[in-house]
């Protein structure tokens, strides 16, 4: 009985969002085996999962799925795990002296839910107040990228994704909205299709009233997408 109850409660807890930090949970030893070594390992938990399932891997559909599912964990929806493809974000002089709000909106995200491995798919709204230092566009795409490249909750990609911009631009004024679509609500559990969920941070300048609010108002937040 005890043993059921706690599936339950891990169960409540993942329905609910539930984070307890604002870093990605790693384990010490994250980073021992090669990106090699994980994939051969995941392509054998894979094909138990696909033959424990009932499903025949002699069939050509389904005989190379456990090897692309472990390439693509690996290499692509989780590649955020590996820290030697954070990307570079070089700063240069703001030599334009611009002082006003830099708002870059509708960055793509693409996000894996950590509690059903569901994808999470939405745009990310990224404003800073430049303190002597702006850094490229580009640059803040890459970094929303690299961020959601891994299992997530929205709460805390949105935080990550601040800390890395305030670090690299040396400032606490940095504000970032997200609005995505979670497919573990839109098509299991409650299967609603028409919501989405709107996360936020503000650091500095943008916890003031005034200055949330032109945010809010340059990036018109529309969640129909």
């Amino acid at each position: 009985m005890k043993i059921e109850n706690d599936f339950n409660d891990i169960d409540a807890l993942g329905d609910d969002h539930f984070s307890a930090s604002s870093e990605t949970p790693l384990r010490a030893d994250a980073f021992k085996l090669s990106s090699n070594e994980k994939i051969n390992i995941i392509k054998d938990d894979v094909k138990h999962i696909l033959e424990t399932l009932g499903l025949d891997l002699n069939d050509d559909s389904l005989k190379g799925t456990p090897n692309r599912v472990a390439k693509m964990f690996v290499n692509e929806i989780f590649g955020g795990l590996d820290p030697d493809k954070k990307p570079s974000a070089s700063t240069f002089d703001n030599k334009y002296k611009y002082g006003e709000m830099l708002v870059e909106k509708n960055i793509t995200v693409y996000s894996t839910c950590e509690h059903h491995l569901l994808p999470i798919v939405g745009r990310a709204h990224i404003a800073y107040i430049s303190n002597g230092t702006v850094v490229g566009l580009s640059k803040m795409n890459r970094i929303v990228d690299y961020y959601a490249k891994r299992p997530q909750v929205q709460e805390r990609l949105t935080i990550q994704i601040v800390k890395e911009l305030q670090d690299v631009l040396n400032t606490e004024d940095v504000a970032c909205v997200i609005d995505a679509k979670h497919l573990c609500v839109n098509s299991r559990g409650i299967r609603d299709i028409e919501s989405s969920t709107v996360t936020s941070e503000f650091g500095g300048k943008f916890k003031d009233h005034a200055t949330r609010r032109e945010l809010l108002d340059y990036i018109k937040l529309d969640t129909q997408f």
